[in-house]
C-alpha cells in the first residue's frame, strides 16, 4: 500500500456476546493476504477480549498489531486514547493493510465515525465499513429490538411495562449505522428464529442492508473487508437516537470486577454464574478462573444465563493463577455484594 493511500478501517460493532471476538479471530486466521491491525475496546478493567486475540497472533497480525483500549467507551475517549492508538498503528513498520476495531458492546458507532474527522487522521484513514453483529436468538426474542406497535399494545395492558430500554437504543443505533449485518448463532435460533431476526433487523434499518448468517465467526474476509463505504462521508444516512447530542451516557450500565478463588469443578462454577445471571438480571460475565489440579486457565464467557467455558492456555508464572471475572449489568441491577457472594462464597 502506498503511504499516499488512505488506510482502511473496519468497525465491528454489536451487542454484548454477539460474537465480535470470535469473528475477528477468524479474520486473523484468514486475512486474504492482508496484514491486519486490531483495536479492542473493553468495558471494564480486565482485557479479556484482547488477551484472547493476542493468543491467536500470527505473522499477518502479530501481537504488536493488537491494541487494547480499556479506559472507557472508545467514542468517549477519542483524544486521550483512540487517536493516539490509531496514529501508533499507522506508524508501524511494516504498515498494516487494514485496521479492524472491535467496539465494546455498549458503544454507539456513529460518534466513533465522527472521530475519523479528527484533523490529525482524516486525510490518512477511511472507514471501509461498519459491521454490526446481532445474536439471532436474542433478536428473534425481541429483547433488544422491540416493535413499537407491540410495545404500545403491552403498555395499554400494563402501564408498568416499558420495553424502550437503553439496550434497544444501542441495538437500533448499531443497525442504523451498519453497512452489513451479521446474524450470529443461527444454530441456537433455528430457521424460524433466523427468519424472524432478519425481518426485525430489516425493519430497523434506515436503508437496504445485506443481512448474512454467520456461525462460529466463519465468514470470508472478502465479504466484510474492502467494502469501500467511506462511512465517515455518509453520516446523514446513518441516523442515531443521539443525533444532536455531543455525547451519550453510559450511566445506565455498570461493570464490577471480582477476583475469583481457585475452583474445584468448572461445571459447578458455570452453574453459579448461570444462577447469578438469572437472579440478578446480569447481561454479561467474562473472565478467567483457575481450576484445582489443572495447569490450564479456564476461560468463561456468559451472555445472560447462557454460559460457555473452556481451557484456553497455560497460566503464566507472573499471573499467579489469579482468577478474575468482569460482570456487566444495567445500573439498577448491580449489587456488588450480592455478585461477590455468588461468585466467591
Amino acid at each position: 500500500m502506498s503511504n499516499l493511500e488512505k488506510l482502511p478501517v473496519t468497525v465491528i460493532t454489536g451487542f454484548l456476546g454477539s460474537g465480535k471476538t470470535t469473528l475477528i479471530r477468524n479474520l486473523m486466521q484468514n486475512p486474504q493476504g492482508k496484514r491486519l491491525a486490531i483495536v479492542v475496546n473493553e468495558f471494564g478493567d480486565v482485557g479479556v477480549d484482547g488477551e484472547i486475540l493476542k493468543s491467536c497472533a500470527i505473522p499477518d497480525c502479530p501481537e504488536e498489531n493488537i491494541m487494547e483500549l480499556s479506559n472507557g467507551c472508545i467514542c468517549c475517549t477519542v483524544a486521550d486514547d483512540f487517536i493516539p492508538t490509531i496514529e501508533q498503528l499507522m506508524a508501524l513498520e511494516p504498515r498494516p493493510d487494514h485496521i479492524v476495531i472491535e467496539t465494546s458492546g455498549l458503544a454507539l458507532p456513529k460518534p466513533l465515525l465522527k472521530a475519523f474527522d479528527w484533523p490529525d487522521i482524516r486525510s490518512k484513514i477511511t472507514v471501509d465499513g461498519v459491521i454490526a453483529l446481532a445474536d439471532a436468538e436474542a433478536v428473534a426474542d425481541g429483547r433488544f429490538a422491540p416493535n413499537v406497535a407491540a410495545v404500545d399494545a403491552q403498555r395499554e395492558a400494563d402501564d408498568s411495562l416499558d420495553h424502550e430500554t437503553p439496550l434497544s437504543e444501542v441495538f437500533e443505533d448499531q443497525v442504523s449505522c451498519a453497512d452489513i449485518v451479521l446474524l450470529t448463532k443461527p444454530d441456537l435460533a433455528g430457521a424460524d428464529g433466523v427468519a424472524k431476526a432478519r425481518a426485525i433487523v430489516l425493519a430497523e434499518a434506515p436503508r437496504a442492508l445485506p443481512v448474512v448468517e454467520v456461525a462460529e465467526g466463519v465468514v470470508d474476509a472478502r465479504v466484510i473487508l474492502g467494502l469501500e463505504a467511506a462511512a465517515e462521508d455518509d453520516m446523514d444516512n446513518r441516523p442515531s437516537h443521539h443525533d444532536g447530542h455531543d455525547d451519550h451516557e453510559h450511566d445506565d450500565f455498570e461493570s464490577v470486577v471480582i477476583d475469583i478463588p481457585e475452583q474445584a469443578d468448572p461445571a459447578a462454577f458455570a452453574a453459579k454464574i448461570e444462577k447469578l445471571a438469572k437472579d440478578q438480571n446480569i447481561l454479561r460475565i467474562k473472565g478467567y478462573a483457575a481450576v484445582t489440579g489443572k495447569p490450564m486457565r479456564l476461560l468463561v464467557q456468559a451472555v445472560g444465563a447462557r454460559v460457555r467455558h473452556q481451557f484456553d492456555r497455560p497460566w503464566k508464572p507472573e499471573e499467579g493463577r489469579q482468577g478474575r471475572m468482569v460482570v456487566i449489568a444495567e445500573h439498577d441491577d448491580v449489587n456488588e455484594a450480592v455478585i461477590r457472594a455468588a461468585l466467591v462464597d
